[in-house]
């Protein structure tokens, strides 16, 4: 399974939700903290980000980055070694 890791500048965040609707795995949630400029901000409320990148691609602030943990390669083994 592909996982991801996001995050999120909580000082750029200003709450829209935008992300929080566009996660399928429903990972984002609005932090319970106001950010200097007044707004809740999203935060990881699970540990389940598979990297889909959606809510990046929806921020209107650009506030969220997805990476991805690269798959583990499959050693191959040749016969005679």
């Amino acid at each position: 399974m592909i996982r991801g890791k996001v995050t999120i500048n909580s000082s750029t965040c200003k709450g829209c939700e935008l992300c929080i609707a566009a996660c399928p795995q429903e990972s984002l949630a609005l932090s319970k903290q106001i950010n200097l400029a007044g707004y809740r901000y999203a935060e990881l409320a699970k540990d389940n980000c598979t990297g889909c990148i959606n809510c990046a691609l929806v921020c209107p602030e650009a506030a969220i980055t997805v990476y991805r943990q690269q798959k583990a390669k499959k050693s191959v083994t040749t016969i005679g070694e």
